[in-house]
């Protein structure tokens, strides 16, 4: 980032518009008056001013962009009148600056039809600017004028009002608040009058110091949908509610989040409201003494600001989407956008910054440009693709850019490769499973992420000029033998797969169908199992042990008939495929006491099976809340054992392999006991891997309702923390032998009614407080359990499952509390459960 950007960046993304006058005004302007550039209208609490302005960046890069807003361009605004950094949060002639140099020119005023206009005058002759346009029904303008009046309310609206007679109330023509810049403040509302068809909505600016329309906007569309979307070319990006019925459930989930951090508790109330005459979403500021604003920033991403009176600027302490990367093309043609890096756009190999200017202000809708043409541009275009000097730079796991044109005849990579050369206007293409694309023109949209979640194979071949590259980066390149080179790599990629094919089939007819403790040919690895050995061992799948959303698992035994294992069929082209590698290059790399046993897969065609050691009694959720009239009832010491020996894995899987490896799913579901009931965590299909260099990863909101943790609602990146609030919730349920979610199905007939009033976890935490924990114990113990122990399993989870991630312990502390090395105070309630519970409540009485 260039240093003079991170200037701007400390005041919010905006420059620091120049003008913003001091002198005396009221809030009012009536028939008649004018407002002239020095001049202001403020509001009657003091907090927003109405005026004219500029946009001028510090002394020290005023020079630095040519084609930044001209020192002469005025604005018609409001902002807060208040706040040094003075930021505009409405601005009227956003695409129409005013480039007077005579500033006695410019006024503001009603007009004779009851408009608001900003004019000019030259001589004799008066121009408009900008206008409200105001359509009435009604005939009498002259009447309506002379009862017109512009106020700026206290909320920063600026209402035209019409009285007719004395008698009656203000009537409103106009107000800006219905037509929202980038900016929305408390009271204004984004969406549709279903009566008049005006359609409130967002655009961004197009940079620090241009107030025009930008790239991106942000509507309510026909079925109740928010959207993100990139103005040209149009791309919906992100969407916030499905439904009305999701809408409604989504603003108090949106109320606990920002309840969350103390900056944004208590701080604004979202609301949702659809009726005959609207749709719209609005949120309001309890405390008014607060500066709050949502914008819509350049690069596309809605944030909510809050003005920090310590700091003296503006914080961001929310945004959606968290990606900086998910906005379409932010960031412009031939570049690649990294989220987790900073700063997050980058040019292509050997191209650079078309405007390094526009950048600093953070308008990249230029993107960057060749460093040196292609060779057909400056040559012959019917061009001969053999003696053609372009050559392609790879770009491996990436989102690839938008508009490809397919080529069915190249059925080939060297045949994709001559299809884009043979044509001057082809800028890259991409080669996969049989398919050659090629792109046309500016690349949009090429996105690198390098978290776990970026599961793509896609390359992309960027096609640049030789000429320009350096040497040794020359002579990397394809040389001007396609063909040989071609065949080259043919061979040599054969050789290394005939040696890996080689070395499966040795290991296969080495452990297939032997005891595999004895075989020291499979020590320290995993196998490759064949198919139809899978289908023998299992006896065709006749035997099912259970299923989830990726498949089932199976029963079967080695053609030792010694060896039992758990197959798990995996179905789903896609997700399938992410949780077979998930899981194979996590657990088949690790061993632990308390982690369940890989000892093989199948990969052959379609099929990809994962083999595991067999799980005598099966899943811990099996023996807590699934119980027969036969089964044995779960002992609070072998209870106890359970949580230690699943809080060592787990800590095992967070600090003691070679990359942090965080489970995502942690859940009784997911926790297998052997014979002697030691617990094994499984089912790694959802892990995502962190480097030790690293403390979070972004990834996709996945898991299991009622372990979730509630970070995960808000987009940020994750921490090993999300398996500490699943772990959490597994122990209430350890205790209580019911599930947390339902209480209602528990099979623990024998607890009263009011057993099942409340929701587990505040119930625990409650009686924790009260010094009551024995009343939460499974009944089916009946009183045969250590108090000193259940008192310590109830702390260790409801400090497990606090609301911010910070207040929660790590694994390895875990263990050590439940070893009994290390004491723990009472935690205090969650607020976030706390306040869904009191919504359900509140919705049940109603």
């Amino acid at each position: 980032m260039h240093p003079l950007c991170g200037l701007l960046l400390t005041l919010l993304l905006l420059s620091t518009p120049h003008w913003c006058s001091s002198a005396a005004a009221n809030d009012t302007l009536a028939a008649g008056q004018a407002l002239a550039i020095g001049g202001k209208l403020v509001s009657r609490n003091g907090k927003f001013a109405l005026g004219f302005f500029q946009f001028q960046p510090a002394s020290t890069v005023s020079k630095s962009s040519p084609n930044a807003t001209s020192p002469n361009s005025w604005y018609l605004g409001i902002w807060f009148n208040k706040i040094p950094v003075c930021t505009p949060v409405w601005v009227a002639n956003r695409d129409q600056p005013i480039t007077n140099t005579n500033l006695n020119l410019t006024q503001l005023k009603l007009s004779s039809n009851g408009n608001l206009v900003i004019v000019n005058h030259s001589g004799n002759t008066e121009s408009i600017v900008w206008s409200t346009h105001i359509v009435k029904n009604r005939t009498q303008a002259n009447s309506i004028n002379s009862t017109c009046t512009a106020v700026l309310l206290n909320t920063g609206n600026l209402a035209i009002t019409a009285t007719e007679s004395p008698s009656s109330s203000d009537l409103p023509l106009w107000q800006s608040f219905d037509y929202p810049i980038d900016i929305v403040l408390p009271g204004a509302k984004v969406g549709r009058d279903k009566v008049t068809g005006l359609n409130r909505m967002g655009i961004s600016r197009k940079s620090l110091i241009d107030p025009g329309l930008g790239s991106y906007s942000v509507e309510l569309d026909t079925s109740g949908v928010v959207v993100l979307k990139r103005r040209s070319p149009s791309v919906v990006y992100w969407h916030w509610a499905s439904s009305k019925t999701s809408s409604l459930k989504l603003i108090p989930i949106l109320k606990s989040i920002l309840d969350m951090d103390p900056r944004t508790k208590g701080l604004i109330n979202p609301a949702y409201v659809d009726n005959n005459q609207e749709e719209y979403y609005t949120y309001t500021s309890p405390n008014e003494s607060s500066s709050t604003f949502v914008s819509l920033d350049i690069s596309g991403q809605i944030k909510l600001n809050v003005w920090s009176q310590a700091n003296q600027s503006w914080q961001i302490i929310y945004s959606q989407p968290a990606d900086s990367c998910t906005p379409a093309a932010t960031c412009g043609p031939f570049t690649v956008c990294n989220g987790n890096v900073q700063p997050f756009c980058d040019c292509m190999e050997n191209f650079s910054q078309k405007s390094p200017q526009d950048w600093d202000f953070n308008d990249r809708t230029g993107g960057c440009i060749r460093n040196t043409p292609l060779s057909c541009s400056v040559s012959n275009i019917s061009i001969n693709t053999t003696s053609s000097t372009d050559m392609f730079h790879p770009i491996a796991r990436v989102m690839l850019p938008y508009n490809p044109l397919s080529v069915d005849v190249a059925t080939t990579q060297s045949k994709c490769e001559e299809a884009c050369l043979s044509s001057c206007s082809c800028t890259a293409y991409s080669y996969n499973n049989g398919r050659c694309s090629v792109w046309k023109g500016e690349l949009l949209g090429v996105n690198l992420n390098d978290g776990i979640d970026n599961t793509s194979k896609d390359v992309l071949y960027l096609r640049l000029a030789a000429k320009g590259l350096l040497p040794s980066v020359r002579k990397n390149k394809r040389k001007p033998n396609i063909g040989m080179f071609t065949a080259a790599s043919i061979v040599g990629f054969g050789l290394l797969m005939l040696a890996l094919l080689l070395l499966m089939w040795r290991n296969k007819f080495k452990c297939c169908g032997l005891p595999l403790h004895d075989n020291k040919g499979s020590a320290g690895g995993i196998i490759a199992f064949r198919y139809t050995d899978l289908v023998r061992a299992t006896k065709s799948f006749s035997e099912k042990l259970g299923g989830g959303g990726f498949g089932s698992v199976y029963k079967g035994v080695l053609s030792d008939s010694k060896t039992t294992i758990a197959v798990k069929k995996l179905d789903g082209a896609s997700q399938g495929e992410k949780q077979f590698r998930a899981e194979v290059s996590s657990i088949g790399l690790i061993q632990h006491i308390n982690l369940v046993k890989l000892i093989g897969f199948c990969c052959e065609g379609d099929h990809r099976l994962l083999v595991y050691e067999h799980m005598l009694n099966g899943s811990l959720n099996s023996h807590l809340f699934m119980k027969s009239n036969n089964s044995v009832v779960l002992s609070w010491n072998t209870r106890y054992q359970i949580a230690l020996g699943v809080a060592r894995g787990l800590s095992y899987l967070h600090q003691s392999c070679h990359e942090c490896i965080i489970h995502c799913d942690v859940k009784p579901e997911n926790i297998l006991v052997d014979a002697s009931f030691v617990p094994k965590v499984a089912d790694f299909g959802l892990a995502a891997f962190v480097g030790r260099d690293f403390s979070r990863i972004l990834t996709t909101f996945r898991g299991t309702a009622g372990y979730l943790a509630p970070e995960w609602l808000s987009g940020v990146a994750i921490t090993p923390k999300i398996d500490v609030y699943g772990f959490g919730m597994v122990l209430m349920e350890i205790i209580s032998g019911r599930r947390n979610s339902s209480p209602e199905t528990s099979d623990n007939t024998s607890s009263s009614s009011s057993y099942d009033v409340e929701y587990f976890p505040v119930q625990a935490i409650s009686k924790l407080h009260i010094g009551d924990v024995r009343s939460l114990v499974d009944p089916q113990l009946h009183g045969d359990f250590n108090l000193e122990e259940v008192e310590r399993v109830c702390k260790v989870a409801c400090w497990c499952i606090q609301d911010n991630e910070f207040d929660r312990p790590t694994m390895s502390e875990v263990v050590h509390v439940l070893e009994g090395l290390q004491e723990i105070d009472i935690p205090s309630m969650p607020r976030l459960l706390a306040a869904i519970t009191e919504q359900s409540g509140a919705a049940t009485s109603v």
